[in-house]
C-alpha cells in the first residue's frame, strides 16, 4: 500500500532479506560479520532483527560482504533499511497501545478478527472506548491517551486503499451497554454505516449460543508483500502474543472459518442489530 508503511513490518522484511541474500552467497554469518568489519553478534541481532535499528553503513558492509552488486537490489535494501529508522506514530502512544501489534496493523492488507468480550478496536466509537477504558480503572490521563491513540489506528479504514477486515464479535459486547442506551445505539449505528463500507464485514455471535471461540480474542492479520508471512495476535493483559509459524496460524484461520460459520451471517448481523437495537421499544425509549 502506497500511502501507509509501517516500520515494524520494514524491519522484520528486512531481516529476511539480508538473511536471503546471505544464503544466495553461500557464506556463514561469520564469514560475512569479518568481511563486513563487525561483531559475530553485530551481525547475529542485524540478521535476526534483534537489532531493530540499524545503520544504513552497516547494511551497507553486510550487502558489500554478500557480494551484491550496486543496483536496483542493492537500493531496495537500503531503502528498507532508511524506513525500518523511522519511528512510527504509535512510539508516541507506548504507554497506552501495544507498539507491535499497531505496527503489524498499519501494514495489513487482510485483518480478520475474533472478539468474545469487547467490540473490535477499529469499529469502535469514541464512546465505547471510554466506557471500557473507565471499566479497566484507567485514570483520566490514560483514557484520554488510549482513546486518541485509537482514533488513530482507525484511519487506516479511511486510507484510499484500506485492508479487507472482516470482523466477528459476541453479542454479549452490545449487550454489557445496556444500562448506557445511548452509547450503545450509537455505536449500533456506527457499525451498520461501516458495514456499508465495501472492505468491511461484521458477523456476530449470539450471546444464548456456545461457539468455539471461547479461547479468547485473536486476530489474524496478512500482508500485501509476500515475503512478509501472516501474524496471529493473541491478546494478553501485558502486550500480546505474536504467532507466524505455519500451523499455529492454519490452526487459527480454522477457527476463524468455524467462527463465521456459526455466527450470523453478515445480512443476518444488521437486520438483528437493526431489530434489536435500534427498532425495539426500549431502544425507542432510551430504556435500557
Amino acid at each position: 500500500m502506497a500511502t501507509r508503511y509501517s516500520p515494524t513490518i520494514r524491519r522484520r522484511r528486512l531481516s529476511s532479506e539480508l538473511r536471503r541474500v546471505r544464503l544466495a552467497s553461500g557464506k556463514t554469518g561469520e564469514e560475512v560479520a569479518r568481511t563486513a568489519g563487525l561483531s559475530k553478534s553485530t551481525f547475529s541481532n542485524i540478521e535476526s532483527g534483534v537489532k531493530k535499528r540499524p545503520r544504513i553503513r552497516e547494511v551497507r558492509a553486510i550487502l558489500d560482504a554478500c557480494g551484491m552488486e550496486p543496483g536496483p537490489e542493492f537500493d531496495e535494501v537500503l531503502l528498507l533499511c532508511r524506513q525500518a529508522l523511522d519511528r512510527g506514530w504509535w512510539s508516541r502512544y507506548r504507554d497506552v497501545v501495544a507498539s507491535p501489534y499497531v505496527g503489524f496493523e498499519t501494514e495489513a492488507d487482510d485483518i480478520c478478527t475474533w472478539q468474545p468480550l469487547v467490540l473490535p478496536g477499529l469499529l469502535q466509537t469514541p464512546e465505547y472506548m471510554r466506557v471500557t477504558a473507565q471499566a479497566c480503572l484507567s485514570v483520566p490521563h490514560d483514557i484520554r491517551r488510549f482513546t486518541d491513540a485509537r482514533l488513530i489506528r482507525q484511519r487506516i479504514l479511511d486510507d484510499e486503499d484500506p485492508p479487507l477486515l472482516r470482523a466477528i464479535f459476541d453479542e454479549g459486547a452490545l449487550l454489557r451497554l445496556r444500562t448506557q442506551p445511548d452509547i450503545l445505539v450509537r455505536q449500533v449505528r456506527h457499525l451498520l454505516e461501516m458495514s456499508e463500507r465495501p472492505n468491511i464485514t461484521v458477523q456476530m455471535t449470539l450471546a444464548d449460543r456456545l461457539n468455539p471461540g471461547s479461547g479468547g480474542p485473536f486476530v489474524i492479520m496478512d500482508f500485501p508483500h509476500p515475503v512478509d508471512p501472516t501474524v496471529v495476535y493473541l491478546e494478553t493483559t501485558a502486550d500480546g502474543i505474536y504467532l507466524e509459524d505455519s500451523d499455529e496460524v492454519a490452526r487459527y484461520r480454522t477457527l476463524a472459518e468455524h467462527l463465521r460459520l456459526v455466527a450470523l451471517r453478515p445480512g443476518e448481523t444488521l437486520d438483528h442489530l437493526r431489530e434489536t437495537y435500534l427498532e425495539a421499544p426500549s431502544a425507542r425509549s432510551g430504556r435500557p
